[in-house]
């Protein structure tokens, strides 16, 4: 296959092991400097110039996008995706991966254990933010910091207030986490390739630091996940559309608890650590994948007039509760189940003799209208437009 490899750093570790691997396997391999692209939408079909000249055909790319150039970065990879272009890590995906905040709300709607959090940005409201995510001492996290870079462990209220005081008052938006003792200042690092961990790491804290990333001056060593723990990690950067990252998880008492997930994890501590040729196992996955690019999939299915996704909720008083989707009718209303969620546990592509429960999410494509009729109504009162009052704005 052909592929290029993104980077601004063509002599850093990870851009080197990457571009070894493909070699090695008999790939034809290019390092491309991300910021030398320039996207072209004068043409009828999307289009790429490349230092000024129209981008040769590519099977697939390798995105190591860096924190200071998420915006255009992600807008290149966007392009590659809509000239069918494989890449593991999906524009949508690096960009929900970047921002600790969304990254947090996207993994808590699907029941991943992580360290209670909040976001807060009035004064007023800090003291009971860091109450609710169990006192003091409490972590404060930069939304785009990396390699530690930004977090900060605040040991009283006060201390923690006047941080997050000051961080604002720089225009900073910050997460207030609890802090999980229990770690003692390690973490583990795992690297999902697909739909399994490849390789993983415990990282151990020097001294008194509390983080323990490699740039940090924490040590390294190889690790054995449980099935608890690769499960975690593997359902978190498939939950954030990564089909290569880095889930970081703490070790709590209840099981694991993932902090981040890295869409361009580096290689050097990993390989250095574990012995394995981690850079190979994205090579060799992504040969697998080329002929199957990632789409979004909203995007294809939503360009029909009056189709479109959505998800159901069959409620406990539903009439589909107690009937199998084939006896549900959705089929003969053009309405199509892709998914089935029923708790923490997704069914795709779910059979006719599947057996619907209250509470199960049914996500679903086809005909609006009819997907519409199936939401129960509420009673609503039309209001009536009144007129403007003499004093629209009353005087105090």
């Amino acid at each position: 296959m052909k592929l290029a490899i993104l980077s601004r750093a063509p002599q850093a570790y990870s851009t080197q092991r990457l571009r070894a691997a493909a070699q090695q396997r008999g790939h034809d391999v290019k390092v491309l400097n991300t910021l030398r692209f320039g996207i072209d939408l004068s043409t009828d079909e999307p289009d790429l110039q490349y230092r000024g000249r129209r981008l040769s055909d590519y099977d697939a790319i390798i995105p190591r996008i860096g924190n200071s150039i998420t915006y255009f970065g992600t807008a290149v990879v966007r392009q590659f995706e809509q000239m069918d272009v494989y890449t593991p890590n999906t524009a949508n995906g690096i960009s929900n991966a970047r921002d600790k905040l969304r990254a947090t709300q996207i993994l808590s709607r699907h029941n991943i254990g992580m360290p209670a959090t909040t976001f807060v940005r009035n004064r007023a409201d800090l003291r009971p933010a860091i109450e609710r995510v169990g006192g003091a001492p409490v972590v404060i996290k930069l939304l785009e910091g990396t390699q530690g870079i930004g977090v900060i462990l605040a040991p009283e209220v006060k201390v923690a207030e006047a941080i997050i005081e000051t961080l604002h008052s720089t225009k900073q938006n910050v997460l207030i986490q609890r802090f999980i003792a229990e770690s003692r200042g390690r973490d583990i690092r795992a690297l999902v390739v697909g739909d399994r961990v490849v390789a993983a790491m415990r990282r151990v804290a020097n001294g008194d630091e509390f983080r323990s990333n490699v740039h940090r001056g924490g040590t390294v060593e190889p690790v054995e996940l449980t099935p608890e723990y690769e499960l975690a990690a593997v359902r978190s950067a498939q939950i954030m559309g990564l089909k290569v990252a880095g889930v970081d998880m703490l070790e709590g008492d209840e099981g694991p608890l993932v902090m981040e997930v890295n869409s361009s994890p580096g290689l050097q501590g990993i390989e250095t650590a574990t012995k394995l040729d981690v850079a190979g196992a994205i090579i060799d996955y992504i040969a697998n994948q080329v002929a199957f690019p990632e789409i979004d999939v909203r995007q294809r299915l939503t360009v029909s007039t009056g189709y479109g996704v959505a998800e159901l909720l069959v409620h406990t008083n539903a009439d589909l509760v107690g009937k199998t989707l084939g006896e549900s009718g959705l089929w003969e209303r053009d309405i199509t189940v892709l998914t089935l969620h029923r708790g923490a546990n997704v069914i795709p592509n779910p059979r006719k003799g599947v057996l619907l429960e209250s509470g199960d999410r049914l996500l679903c494509f086809g005909k609006l209208e009819e997907m519409r009729s199936m939401i129960p109504e509420r009673r609503r009162r039309r209001a009536k437009v009144r007129r403007l009052p003499k004093q629209p704005i009353p005087v105090e």
